[in-house]
């Protein structure tokens, strides 16, 4: 069984003319457990709405969204969501909390003993290649974009989580530091086997993580495979051009 399934799932909002905007229109999709699905469009072409409903911060209009089997409208958002790891641009850290705070946050929601909470911390930074006795009392604003990056993961990991979403995590890296931090990622969720949903523009970077890719254009999933099998056969005229817009080696 998939961990996480989407079926015939649709959005609309409300338009100031009283009409109705469609922002996802009839996606579904399945993500099995260690894989990594990158959902990959242009803005506006309904890919982070599409995975803001896996963890309800989003309702879905109509369609269903399972995790582990269970309708996630059948589930307690916030248990849902600190059951699922979130991690976005720049980080999202919380600047006067140090880096120890930060990812150690949801630990103590949960009634952790502190002593607990800090051997989790000094783990899971080794596990992002950040020394705990050189980054856990740092605050975010002593750290690097790369090193915020890094924690921002290493806090969606806090409670060990089966599925991380993740949303334009390394658009605002250099281009060094973001092909740097994606070996290291890719090499660190082989190890912990999370299943996780990427949303990105950038095909290199969706061909450098993605197990598969769902590539989406006006609310609507397009094409769907490797990046081989997108490569090698683009499914219209949108995908071929947005592939030409990047010169990519499809692994």
């Amino acid at each position: 069984m998939p961990v996480l399934e989407l079926e015939h799932v649709r959005k609309v909002w409300p338009s100031p003319d009283g009409g109705e905007t469609v922002a996802v229109e009839d996606v579904s999709l399945a993500v099995e457990q260690g894989r990594i699905l990158c959902l990959v469009g242009t803005s506006g072409s309904g890919k982070t709405t599409t995975m803001k409903m896996i963890n309800r911060l989003v309702e879905p209009t109509s369609g269903t969204v399972r995790v582990d089997g269970a309708d996630v409208r059948s589930l307690d958002p916030i248990e849902l969501r600190r059951g699922i790891g979130w991690v976005i641009q720049r980080g999202g850290l919380m600047p006067h909390l140090t880096v120890a705070q930060n990812i150690g946050l949801l630990c103590g929601l949960e009634g952790w003993a502190p002593s607990k909470t800090a051997a989790r911390v000094d783990e899971l930074l080794a596990l992002v290649g950040l020394d705990p006795g050189t980054y856990r009392d740092r605050y975010p604003a002593a750290l690097s974009g790369g090193q915020r990056q890094r924690v921002g993961v290493a806090r969606a990991m806090a409670l060990d989580p089966p599925i991380l979403l993740m949303d334009e995590p390394f658009g605002a890296l250099d281009p060094i530091t973001r092909s740097r931090i994606h070996d290291e990622l890719r090499a660190m969720l082989e190890q912990v086997q999370k299943t996780v949903v990427l949303v990105t523009h950038d095909m290199p970077e969706a061909f450098a993580l993605g197990d598969e890719l769902a590539i989406m254009d006006a609310g609507r999933v397009v094409q769907r495979g490797t990046p081989r099998e997108v490569a090698a056969a683009p499914a219209n005229a949108f995908v071929a051009e947005f592939l030409s817009a990047f010169s990519m080696d499809a692994r």
